[in-house]
């Protein structure tokens, strides 16, 4: 008896041609039973079905079809939730977002925020005629991911948090349309997905630090999914205190809240906690470019503070590239230099120094790499990813 669309079978060939399309590109049926190993007639057969499901066109070849699934990743931060779309071949992208303190808000009203953002971006998708395939929520922390709780989250002041439960009860989300995930994770699996280099370290500069690690191309979660938490490694005993309650952790060194306390004196009016990030950001960046003293100084102890972590992390690692994202990759242009400096004085520059770059991504890169991850259910499983299958209308909260 043949097989149907949804047995095992079937699922598995069409996930295994879906993902050699976006691994390969664009290619003849014949080369697409070379590429799979599949004979040149089921070949012909899935694409049929892939065609009939919205995710390829022929025109000549097969080829993934733009701006018809997407995938959505939704990134809690300290002042505001962003949403990002990215379609099959990540070619498109849309984004809203919400201005709002999910520290100072009950996770309820967060979960409202996220709801909202879900909403008008999955109306986005609709008129550009596409339908969303998954949605991943992104925040920093100590993530489980398999019960979609945020066990710790110093910054936002989350211990506990049953964050997907609470989104699918406030908004009426299926819970099998969400997944949750670290940001700095899912910064560092789209930063790889750019620049597919076998080992990668990417490290996300906000008001805290975090490292998401790639090593022979597969993304490192450790035994319990919290590997990557390096802000938290402890580099001066002494040091100014972090928000966990430490002293001399990494991020209290090199996180936002230190960047803005090198670079400007008491009273200052750029350390006014009303200042949005985005704002406090541009003005260093302006007192920097003309030549600030203070700005200048500042942003070379950081560099070399941050250095100093990463010539750590290169040594346990060995990566082939460090990438530097969020506000590390918006500053770059004075950053770069001290750190990698600080790498090439450490001992792993005996063998091999890892090249030091900003990410191409900026600030979007874990939001993106949300929607990447989302995207993952349409490769997973083909026949269940197309429109048909996602025709629930996403409700604003």
């Amino acid at each position: 008896m043949p097989r149907s669309v949804g047995s095992p079978g079937r699922r598995d060939t069409l996930a295994l041609l879906a993902r050699t399309l976006r691994e390969h590109g664009p290619a003849s049926r014949a080369r697409l039973a070379v590429l799979t190993g599949l004979p040149k007639a089921t070949v012909s057969t899935l694409v049929v079905e892939l065609a009939r499901r919205g995710l390829v066109r022929v025109a000549g070849r097969v080829e993934l079809l733009p701006r018809t699934a997407f995938g959505i990743g939704v990134e809690v931060r300290l002042t505001r939730v962003v949403a990002t779309a990215v379609d099959l071949d990540g070619g498109t992208r849309l984004s809203r977002q919400a201005v709002c303190e999910p520290a100072a808000l009950r996770v309820e009203e967060v979960a409202d925020r996220i709801g909202w953002v879900i909403a008008e971006l999955s109306a986005d998708v609709r008129a550009a005629g596409g339908w969303v395939c998954g949605i991943t929520v992104v925040a920093p922390g100590l993530i489980d991911t398999e019960h979609g709780v945020v066990r710790l989250a110093p910054r936002l002041r989350w211990r506990e948090v049953a964050l997907l439960d609470t989104v699918a009860a406030r908004t009426g989300l299926p819970l099998e349309l969400l997944a949750l995930g670290n940001d700095a994770n899912l910064a560092a699996l789209a930063e790889h997905r750019a620049d597919p280099v076998p080992d990668l370290l990417c490290l996300v500069g906000d008001h805290g630090v975090g490292a998401g690690v790639v090593a022979d191309g597969v993304l490192v979660r450790g035994a319990s999914g919290y590997a990557g938490e390096v802000g938290h490694m402890a580099l001066e005993p002494l040091g100014p205190y972090c928000a966990c309650g430490r002293r001399g952790c990494w991020e209290a060194c090199v996180g936002f809240d230190a960047l803005l306390h090198a670079v400007a004196a008491p009273g200052d009016p750029l350390l006014d906690p009303a200042l949005d990030a985005a704002e406090s950001l541009a003005v260093v960046r302006a007192r920097a470019s003309a030549g600030d003293w203070r700005a200048l100084d500042g942003l070379h102890r950081i560099g070399a503070a941050l250095g100093t972590g990463v010539a750590i992390l290169a040594t346990l690692l060995n990566p082939t590239a460090v990438v530097l994202g969020g506000y590390f990759a918006a500053l770059a242009e004075w950053l770069v230099e001290p750190v990698r400096a600080e790498v090439a004085a450490g001992p792993v520059a005996a063998a091999a120094v890892p090249s030091v770059r900003a990410s191409a991504l900026g600030a979007s890169a874990a939001g993106a790499g949300g929607a990447l991850l989302a995207l993952e259910r349409a490769f997973d499983d083909p026949a269940r990813s197309g429109p048909d299958h996602h025709d629930h209308e996403e409700a604003p909260a």
